[in-house]
């Protein structure tokens, strides 16, 4: 009889801890468990049940990410690609206060069109693939824990249903709760971190630019619209139970007020604030540096906040038949509200056409996208369109002799709106990354994992970081690339076992060839519920993939384990620690 359950044997161990540096070495596991690691050949393969040749490959903790909206394709894709397709192991969901629970039975799909919109999920899919066997969110993590998970999954209690549910969706947008209802949010709150949820989180974003994220009819989302009073009273649950930690998404007054309501809230929570997002822009640099300038100054005042950074070339492919993310921008969000016939007729509406142009004149630069003369013509519909391919907006306006926001809208309309645009990325300058990654407090992630799924994929966040800033730039050793990858978003989230390669820990372990990783090229595919199609990128060079002790992947196979934990209050065991 195997003294192990699996023997990885010859890897280059990079344990995560930061503290030690990489070695060649051997891994056992027992149970789901770390059992032993040792330097050099220190585990026999007879005392392995299986035996994992790691020669010539890196052995690390499997990746946290700590921004996803996989609450929805959870209930149809239990391995959460494409996350798991770049070695996460962990996540969390409910981020920025969206989710579906708690939620009345009449507003399953009031929530589904709240989605659809804010975070761009299929109304088609959500329909197809959710059951709807919760009410309630200690019902709906119940759900979540009895579904096959190949990853682990903890989830925060989002603020916007748990609003809705007891208010109503006009009365959560427009008014405080009276005390009774504040009464009853309070303890529903209390019940859902009972029952395991790892805190709660928010969106509050305002009428300026960054506001992208908003309703299916363009009006904002409850969170955005609540009082600061209001959500200090739900930080004060979290500091009267030690326990949980708040997800903000803050953009809603100027910079200086967003900022100090930020420290005002890891005040008065006593909790770690996970701040989304810091990032590169190239044509505005002063933007990231201020923000960590502010969250050294927090950390030297005992504040526990942690820059969610996006470190992912924010490159993004989209057709305006149903893209959302101008939202922050009046006049495109007026003209990309509505089915495809409906945004066609606005889009020939005179008036609508000069508010547009006015917007780009004005040199307004949504924020996802940079200016709209930049946005690159990929791919069209119509041969006679061809032309135009590789044109950016600006260019596409000289060759028409039109304004430019009309040659874009012109082009559209004209291919039903299916012509697909490109955004450069301008966040991934090398010097400019390297200052958010050096920031001691800084998180790379912020996949958005599950969403705008039609747009973007940062999914591929982890493989990026090891591929460009470790192997190509030198910009991070491979040492601090997994602290940041793994135990860095542990520590933030509170988790306590996992996160490292250490005896003990939970044996989410990723063995990869550092030397042939990459990102493989943008795919549409189409295999989402309701026969929606999304775009992905895979990557090759990750080997195996094991959460939990079973592996999950081998060479991009999925093996059909599913080991994957809910994860209440953030570890396996589903047992409440303080933060």
């Amino acid at each position: 009889m195997s003294k192990y359950d699996k023997v990885i044997k010859g890897g280059t161990i990079i344990d995560g801890t930061r503290t030690r540096e990489k070695f060649v070495g051997d891994v056992a596991i027992k149970d789901g468990l770390i059992a032993k690691i040792t330097e050099g050949d220190g585990i026999p393969a007879s005392e392995g049940k299986e035996v994992i040749d790691a020669t010539g490959l890196n052995v690390v903790p499997g990746f946290i990410d700590l921004h996803t909206h996989y609450d929805g394709q959870l209930l149809w894709d239990p391995y959460l690609s494409c996350s798991s397709w770049h070695g996460v192991t962990s996540v969390a969901i409910g981020n920025c206060g969206f989710g579906f629970a708690p939620a009345h039975p009449e507003q399953q799909e009031r929530l589904m069109l709240s989605m659809e919109r804010v975070e761009a999920i299929p109304l088609a899919t959500m329909k197809a693939g959710m059951d709807w066997d919760w009410e309630s969110f200690p019902e709906w993590l119940d759900s979540l824990d009895r579904r096959p998970k190949g990853i682990n999954v903890m989830s925060f209690v989002p603020l916007n249903p748990l609003m809705v549910y007891v208010m109503g969706i006009d009365a959560a947008k427009t008014r405080d709760p009276s005390e009774e209802e504040l009464a009853t949010m309070l303890s529903m709150l209390k019940e859902s971190l009972d029952a395991g949820g790892v805190g709660f989180s928010m969106q509050r974003l305002g009428d300026g630019y960054t506001s992208v994220q908003r309703d299916y009819d363009g009006t904002p989302m409850p969170t955005d619209t609540m009082s600061d009073e209001l959500c200090m009273a739900f930080a004060d649950v979290l500091k009267d139970r030690g326990q949980g930690f708040i997800q903000l998404t803050q953009a809603k007054n100027d910079v200086v007020a967003d900022l100090d309501f930020g420290a005002n809230l890891a005040e008065a929570s006593d909790a770690v604030v996970l701040w989304n997002a810091v990032q590169v822009n190239e044509r505005h640099p002063h933007q990231h540096r201020r923000m960590l300038r502010w969250v050294d100054e927090q950390r030297e005042k005992g504040h526990k906040i942690w820059m969610q950074a996006i470190t992912t070339p924010n490159d993004m492919r989209f057709m305006l038949d149903d893209f959302n993310l101008f939202d922050g921008n009046g006049a495109w969000r007026d003209v990309t509200i509505g089915d495809i016939e409906t945004r066609i007729e606005k889009m020939k509406d005179p008036e609508l056409r000069a508010a547009v142009r006015e917007d780009y004149d004005g040199g307004s630069a949504p924020f996802v996208s940079g200016p709209i003369a930049d946005i690159v013509i990929e791919s069209v519909v119509n041969k006679h369109n061809e032309v135009y391919v590789g044109m950016t907006i600006a260019e596409l306006g000289a060759s028409t002799g039109k304004h430019p926001s009309d040659a874009m809208l012109d082009l559209a309309i004209d291919e039903g709106l299916k012509t697909v645009f490109y955004v450069t990325p301008f966040n991934y300058d090398e010097g400019l990354m390297k200052e958010v990654l050096d920031n001691e407090w800084t998180v790379p992630g912020v996949s958005d994992g599950g969403a705008h799924t039609k747009f973007l994929n940062f999914g591929r966040y982890p493989t990026n970081l090891l591929v460009d800033s470790v192997r190509e730039r030198g910009s991070y050793t491979l040492e601090e690339a997994h602290y940041r990858l793994a135990a860095m978003p542990a520590i933030a989230a509170g988790f306590d076992d996992r996160g490292t390669l250490e005896v003990g820990r939970a044996a989410d372990i990723v063995i990869y060839d550092l030397e042939n990783l990459k990102t493989t090229q943008v795919e549409i595919v189409y295999d989402l519920p309701g026969d929606e199609w999304r775009y992905v990128e895979g990557a090759e060079g990750y080997r195996y993939t094991i959460v939990n002790g079973e592996t999950i992947r081998v060479d991009n196979e999925v093996t059909g384990a599913y080991p994957g934990k809910l994860l209440r209050h953030g570890n396996a065991e589903g047992v409440s620690r303080a933060a």
